[in-house]
């Protein structure tokens, strides 16, 4: 008697043919093989190189995104696993908690939102703004190159596929078919293949419900240069929604008032108010090591980022709105007592404890994570690496439950000394980062429309040009343009906006 043994759950589908061709199959093969010849292949090869699952049911966008990501050799400036710098889909939860993304997946919009904090140039289109002709263009653009690729949003029944909406790479163009061919992440459920563009183009006008907007596809490159070598905002702190908001909607209000007269004004409403958590929101970038990982000298790698993070904080302060920040601070009586504004790590030790901790974070990749570290010991030391100019270091043994690691985090330093609030000599060392710096660059990223309602003339038109892009140096420029573009972004998420509204943020 032969039993029959019970099986739980599916072993793929079968991928439904037509409309779709299996990659795989003699059809798939030759058009593989003549989209080759034609040229329109040129973006397959990285992403093939990177091609993954997608770890959960509803992590098509997230899994799509990182595999792009790594395609286009994008840094994500913090560790994924061991010394490892990667992206993966874990690492992508700065517009939408994991634990809700895991539930419901990921909107067109917050996609978008991820890509840009990712660090990547992105275009976004939903098929209501733009055509057929247009995306056929922008798919042929990237099939011809490997220096930009296309994530396509779009719905499953159209293709006679069961499920949703899904989210994939399309990784190659066959152009005497008009075919493209869909990298399907899900790979437990359907193998790569080819569709026809029109087709693809129809599953994508679909109305996702859940926004009521309609699908579309984004155009992800590689920028010119990482951006955010020293300040970026976070939003892994819970107090983050309540910093966004008072920096977009509070801040306005308050320099509208009467007594507005000057710029110590104008920075007196505005640090008065501000959230005691602020720290939270923006952060600092430093470069982090196991100290087992470090030796006396730096990597050619280590010392160019470090150099470009030093030429940053330089740029930063010789603008003349770091100069208002500083005499502001430095009027302030018991600076740190009086300044709620500035962090509540008031010394050296404190802050070089925190430094390593954050370190330590990072290099587990549990960065914003609920577990805690505990600094035992730290000491800051100067490194005359390579035989170049000091560099400083801060060493530090953290503790995690019965486990201890040591950790260097490579600090940039001030031209000048500055004291534990950045407003005058001390014996700080200039160690970075400091009260009046971060001030400044946070005062920066704030939409010059922030200063519309201040009545006093003069005064409008001084604050315009101290936060003006216009003038500065290049890589602070663009320090500044990244940051405005994050605070946009988060403020439309924190609104549940973000799927209104996918152009670029205007700088």
């Amino acid at each position: 008697m032969k039993m029959a043994m019970a099986m739980a759950g599916l072993y793929k589908r079968v991928l439904p043919s037509p409309p779709a061709v299996d990659f795989a199959s003699s059809d798939g093969k030759q058009l593989f093989i003549e989209a080759i010849q034609n040229g329109t292949m040129e973006g397959f090869y990285r992403l093939i190189s990177y091609f993954q699952t997608q770890s959960e049911p509803a992590y098509c966008g997230l899994a799509s995104l990182s595999m792009v990501l790594n395609a286009l050799a994008i840094d994500p400036g913090r560790k994924w696993k061991g010394p490892w710098r990667w992206f993966d889909e874990s690492m992508l939860d700065c517009c939408e908690p994991l634990e809700k993304v895991k539930e419901k997946g990921i909107s067109f919009g917050k996609l978008v939102c991820l890509a840009h904090c990712a660090g990547a140039k992105v275009q976004a289109f939903r098929t209501n703004q733009s055509s057929l002709d247009d995306f056929r263009k922008f798919v042929v653009r990237c099939s011809t190159s490997d220096d930009c690729h296309i994530i396509s949003s779009y719905h499953r029944a159209t293709f006679k596929q069961t499920g949703t909406g899904h989210f994939s790479p399309i990784g190659g163009y066959h152009a005497g078919r008009d075919m493209a061919l869909i990298l399907d992440v899900a790979r437990f459920k359907y193998p790569p293949h080819w569709v026809p563009l029109r087709l693809l183009w129809e599953a994508m006008e679909s109305v996702d419900e859940a926004t009521r907007q309609c699908r579309g596809f984004l155009l992800i490159s590689r920028p010119h240069r990482d951006p955010g070598l020293l300040y970026t905002l976070s939003c892994k702190h819970e107090s983050w929604v309540k910093v966004a908001k008072y920096l977009m909607d509070d801040v306005p209000n308050l320099v509208k008032t009467d007594d507005v007269k000057d710029v110590h004004k104008v920075l007196s409403v505005v640090f008065s108010s501000l959230p005691s958590h602020f720290g939270e929101f923006i952060k600092w970038i430093a470069e982090v090591r196991r100290r087992e990982d470090g030796s006396q000298n730096l990597s050619l790698e280590e010392n160019g980022r470090l150099s470009l993070k030093e030429e940053v904080l330089k740029q930063v302060q010789e603008t003349g709105l770091f100069k208002h920040v500083v005499a502001f601070l430095s009027s302030l009586t018991l600076c740190c007592r009086n300044a709620p504004t500035l962090s509540n790590e008031n010394n050296l030790p404190d802050i070089a404890a925190t430094v390593c901790c954050h370190g330590a974070e990072l290099l587990s990749g549990t960065f914003g994570s609920s577990e805690r570290y505990c600094c035992q010991e730290t000491c800051i030391r100067c490194l005359r690496a390579n035989g170049d100019k000091p560099i400083t270091l801060v060493s530090g043994t953290v503790v995690n439950g019965s486990s201890e690691q040591g950790v260097d985090v490579l600090v940039p330093s001030c031209p000048t000394k500055l004291n534990c609030c950045g407003s005058g000599p001390s014996n700080c060392n200039g160690i970075y980062p400091a009260g009046n710096d971060v001030l400044t660059a946070l005062l920066l990223a704030l939409p010059p429309e922030t200063w519309r309602g201040i009545k006093d003339e003069k005064l409008l038109n001084e604050m315009y040009s101290l936060v003006s892009t216009e003038n500065l140096p290049i890589l602070l420029q663009e320090e500044v343009l990244h940051l405005r573009r994050q605070l946009h972004l988060l403020k439309k998420c924190q609104e549940n906006k973000v799927d209104e509204d996918l152009g670029e943020p205007l700088c």
